[in-house]
């Protein structure tokens, strides 16, 4: 067994994204998946990527009065950052379209935190960053991806898995995971770390 340190823990994502629940999936895990809705602002002075590890945190504080004893608790945020401008996610269609523009032939950052929380432990968690450069996005094609695939629950407006990762996407410096929405190594280690802590 991977993990006997989690044998009778019940291993909880707090996130109704369908790409997180694979990747978590991907380590071997089966988690169940609880979602509350939580304030994701954050505050001003925070820079970069350690508002994808506040907010993810912040995701974290909202449930550590309702997890039990034999709880382990998996939250995750992912932000696009272009330049000094967090993008999160898009409002609506032109909203979308004006930041999959702002990506097109440019290099911009994904930072994904993740935590890992138990009533023991508490919170712990970490961030990963991945430099990701888009070749130029023409009209038709951020047109066609929005239509398709309202893109409307993704930091950044798109998804490096979806038509426009495959066409747009020249280069990825970074874990393609992280850029998907969670770093799968962080929070292998993060899960990991549990073992001499339960």
């Amino acid at each position: 067994m991977l993990y006997p340190h989690l044998n009778g823990k019940r291993v909880i994502l707090a996130s109704q994204s369908p790409r997180r629940l694979e990747l978590v999936r991907g380590l071997e895990l089966e988690p169940v998946t609880w979602l509350k809705n939580v304030d994701e602002s954050y505050p001003k002075e925070l820079k970069g990527p350690a508002i994808a590890e506040y907010i993810t945190r912040r995701k974290a504080e909202a449930y550590l009065s309702e997890i039990k004893p034999d709880d382990v608790l998996i939250t995750g945020d992912t932000i696009v950052l272009i330049g000094n401008e967090v993008l999160q996610k898009p409002k609506d269609r032109i909203e979308a379209k004006r930041m999959l523009e702002q990506l097109s032939n440019r290099t911009h950052t994904v930072a994904s935190g993740i935590a890992v929380t138990t009533t023991k432990t508490g919170i712990q968690s970490t961030v990963d960053t991945c430099e990701v450069t888009f070749g130029p996005l023409n009209s038709e094609l951020i047109d066609h991806y929005i239509m398709k695939y309202q893109p409307f629950d993704k930091a950044g407006g798109y998804g490096v898995q979806d038509i426009i990762g495959f066409a747009g996407v020249e280069r990825i410096v970074g874990s393609y995971y992280t850029v998907m929405g969670l770093p799968t190594h962080k929070l292998f280690r993060l899960i990991n770390n549990l073992k001499s802590q339960l």
